[in-house]
C-alpha cells in the first residue's frame, strides 16, 4: 500500500472511530414514545397519531438484509396477528442507510435496505404490517436508539415506554425459552407491571451513515483485485458442468458483442461479491474466439470482474457448448446454476431475472454457519 493510500486509509478509520463513539443510547424505560413521519412500503406515510386508538404499541427495528432480522419475520408477523383484535398496533421500522451496508454484508441476503427493495421483501413475504423507512435521515432511529435488528420497543397506551430489547430468547425458535415481547403486552394489557422491561438484543448491528466509509473502502479494494481470463477447452467445459467445486456454481456464458451480455454483466460481479464468503462461485465463460482474448480482457478488466472467467479455447464454439450441455442452443446470455451434487437448479437462456437467481442461490446454499438460513429461503 502505498503512502497516500495509508493515509486515505487512516483518514477513513479516524472518521468512523470518532462516529462509533457518537451512538445514540437507547430511549430509557418510562421515556414517551418519540414522534415519526416517515414513508412506509404501502406508499402511505405514518406517524405517531395514526396509532392513538391502540392501547399498545409494538415498535420493531428491523431491516432486510439481515439474516437475524429474517429468522424473526414470521414471529413478528405472528405478534401482529395475534394481538390485532386485542387493541394493540405493531408497527415496522428499517433504520439503516442502504449505502452502509457492504456487498460482503449480503451473503444471507436477496435484497438491501432501500425502500423500493424492502417494498419487494414486504411482498415476497407478505408483511401484516406497516413496514416504514428511516434509512434517509436516520433521525427517528437516533431518538429511539435500537443496536440491532430486531430491537423492540413496546409502548402503553400513554405512550410511555414499558419494554426495549428482542423478541424472544433465541433467533433459533425451537431453542427459545421466553417470550419476552409477548410477556410485556400480555402484563401491559392486563394492567400489570412488566416484570422483565429491559433484555439485550442480538443480531447485525444498526448501519449508521458514517458506516457508508465501509462501504466505499470495500469498492477501492474490489477496484484492486486481479483479473484474468484463461482459455478453456471442451473436456474441461465438461468437467465445470459435472461441478466438482463442493460449491453451488453460477456460470454465465456471455460475449462482448452481445448487448444483453454485457448489460446484466455487473448483476453477476455483485452476486459474486454479496455471496463469495460462502460456498458459492461464479465462472463467466465468455463465447468470443480466443483471438479475441485482449478485448475481452479489457472489457473484463473494466467490469473489475475478479470472479473465474474463461474464454473458448477452440475456434470451432459449437465443439464448445455441446461440451457444455448438448442440449444448449448456443444463444447468449446463456446461464446455469449448478448445485453441490451437479443438479442443475436453474438454467435460462436469454436475460436473467435477477431477484429469482438470487433467491435460488440462498435456497441451496448450505447452513454451514448460520442454521435456519437455508429452510427460510426454501419457505413458502
Amino acid at each position: 500500500m502505498n503512502s497516500l493510500a495509508r493515509a486515505f486509509s487512516m483518514c477513513i478509520l479516524m472518521a468512523v472511530m470518532a462516529s462509533a463513539n457518537d451512538l445514540p443510547p437507547t430511549l430509557a424505560i418510562g421515556s414517551p414514545a418519540p414522534d415519526f413521519n416517515l414513508p412506509a412500503v404501502d406508499g402511505k406515510t405514518y406517524s405517531l397519531k395514526d396509532f392513538d386508538s391502540s392501547k399498545v404499541l409494538v415498535i420493531v427495528f428491523t431491516c432486510v438484509h439481515c439474516p437475524t432480522a429474517q429468522l424473526y419475520e414470521n414471529r413478528i408477523k405472528a405478534l401482529a396477528a395475534d394481538y390485532r383484535d386485542r387493541g394493540v398496533a405493531l408497527v415496522a421500522i428499517n433504520p439503516n442507510d442502504p449505502k452502509a451496508v457492504r456487498l460482503d454484508e449480503m451473503g444471507y441476503t436477496d435484497l438491501g435496505d432501500s425502500l423500493p427493495e424492502m417494498k419487494l421483501r414486504a411482498q415476497y413475504r407478505h408483511f401484516n404490517f406497516p413496514f416504514l423507512y428511516d434509512g434517509e435521515t436516520q433521525a427517528v432511529a437516533r431518538k429511539y436508539g435500537p443496536v440491532s435488528t430486531p430491537h423492540v420497543f413496546i409502548f402503553d397506551q400513554q405512550r410511555k415506554l414499558r419494554y426495549e430489547g428482542r423478541v424472544d430468547s433465541s433467533p433459533r425458535e425451537p431453542l427459545v425459552k421466553t417470550h419476552d415481547a409477548r410477556d410485556a403486552i400480555d402484563a401491559i394489557l392486563a394492567g400489570r407491571p412488566v416484570q422483565r422491561e429491559k433484555t439485550p438484543t442480538i443480531g447485525c448491528s444498526i448501519k449508521w451513515s458514517y458506516k457508508e466509509t465501509g462501504g466505499e473502502a470495500e469498492m477501492g479494494r474490489i477496484a484492486q483485485e486481479p483479473v484474468r481470463v484463461d482459455l478453456v477447452t471442451p473436456d474441461q467445459l465438461k468437467a465445470l458442468r459435472k461441478n466438482g467445486t463442493g460449491k453451488v456454481l453460477l456460470v454465465n456464458f456471455w460475449a462482448t458483442w452481445c448487448g444483453p451480455c454485457t448489460a446484466e454483466f455487473p448483476e453477476f460481479q455483485k452476486m459474486f461479491r454479496m455471496y463469495r464468503k460462502r460456498r458459492f462461485d461464479l465462472v463467466t465463460v465468455s463465447t468470443n474466439y480466443p483471438d479475441e482474448k485482449k478485448g475481452v480482457l479489457a472489457f473484463l478488466t473494466a467490469q473489475h470482474a475478479s470472479s473465474r472467467n474463461l474464454l473458448f479455447a477452440s475456434m470451432d464454439p459449437y465443439e464448445e457448448m455441446a461440451a457444455f450441455n448438448p442440449d444448449w442452443k448456443g444463444a447468449v446470455p446463456y446461464t446455469m446454476l449448478i448445485g453441490i451434487d451437479g443438479q442443475v437448479l436453474y438454467t435460462n437462456q436469454g436475460g436473467i431475472n435477477a431477484l429469482e437467481v438470487r433467491r435460488k442461490i440462498l435456497a441451496n446454499l448450505p447452513d454451514d454457519d448460520y442454521i435456519g438460513q437455508q429452510a427460510y429461503w426454501n419457505q413458502k
